[in-house]
């Protein structure tokens, strides 16, 4: 298991395990390696997740010099544990302690599937 409390994600982008890689289909064939990195879209469970979406702080112009908060965002649909499908192409593959993960923006994930049971 990947230990994720060292890693900080960045913006609107979440960390994502991809599923185990089937070598056999439910029909039976074998599937010859690389055939699985040839699909557009992949699945996998999310990890962890950026802050989000960061929105311009508005500029008060009557008080200028009134001390601004930290940095605002719009926060994420994903959620840690949550499984979801996304567009290979937009997504970059790393390797953490030995295993692939992958990082994906909001704008590349197409589906999640939340369990409520398992969150909790």
């Amino acid at each position: 298991m990947i230990d994720i409390n060292n890693v900080i994600v960045i913006g609107d982008r979440v960390l994502i395990k991809p599923e185990e890689d089937l070598e056999k289909t439910n029909s039976g064939l074998y599937l010859p390696p690389g055939v699985r990195e040839k699909e557009k879209v992949m699945g996998g469970y999310i990890l962890k997740v950026g802050p989000g979406i960061p929105i311009a702080s508005q500029m008060d112009e009557d008080e200028p010099w009134k001390e601004k908060g930290g940095a605002k965002y719009i926060p994420l649909q994903a959620k840690p544990g949550d499984f979801a499908l996304f567009l290979k192409s937009n997504s970059y593959e790393i390797e953490l302690k030995k295993e692939k993960v992958f990082i994906v923006p909001q704008a590349a994930l197409l589906l999640l599937m939340r369990d409520e049971e398992l969150l909790s």
